[in-house]
């Protein structure tokens, strides 16, 4: 059973950098679904994630099919700041399988088609009507702790 966050065609480098840090400290894997608006060897990837971005690990794919693929029995989560579940109404304490969470680009989210037939496996985080949405960084991180305190952080200090 592992906790992996999966970024759909991630365009700004620090917030990558950011997830690969929080994924690192949290034991998560990070997925990262091409193509990407930077190079993960880009100076900014790097300096957000400082030294940690070679113990984190990292997957790289170039569609989300081939993610599917790697985990038949995982069950995806896709955050949005669209629809009705929010992620504090699931139960993630005794889940046996894979959890992937999956976010979308930082300037346009997901295409619309992606999210067809998957309504229920759409999640959102409340927020006031100020902002369109969170930091993707913050957003990713919010989501990896919950599903940590939920199982008791297990092997944390």
């Amino acid at each position: 059973m592992g906790l992996h966050i999966v970024l759909y065609q991630p365009e700004i480098p620090a917030n990558t950098g950011n997830i690969a840090r929080t994924c690192l400290g949290s034991g998560a894997t990070l997925h990262l679904i091409r193509p990407l608006g930077f190079s993960t060897s880009d100076k900014m990837v790097r300096r957000a994630g400082l030294d940690y971005w070679q113990y984190t690990d990292v997957r790289e794919y170039d569609s989300i099919e081939e993610v599917y693929a790697n985990y038949p029995n995982g069950t995806f989560y896709y955050i949005e700041n669209v629809g009705s579940n929010y992620y504090t109404d699931y139960d993630f304490s005794n889940m046996e399988e894979d959890l992937l969470f999956v976010f979308g680009r930082e300037g346009s989210g997901f295409p619309p088609e992606f999210l067809e037939g998957k309504e229920d496996q759409c999640l959102r985080i409340p927020m006031s009507g100020q902002v369109r949405s969170l930091n993707l960084s913050n957003t990713a991180a919010i989501i990896t702790f919950e599903v940590l305190r939920q199982r008791g952080f297990p092997g944390m200090a």
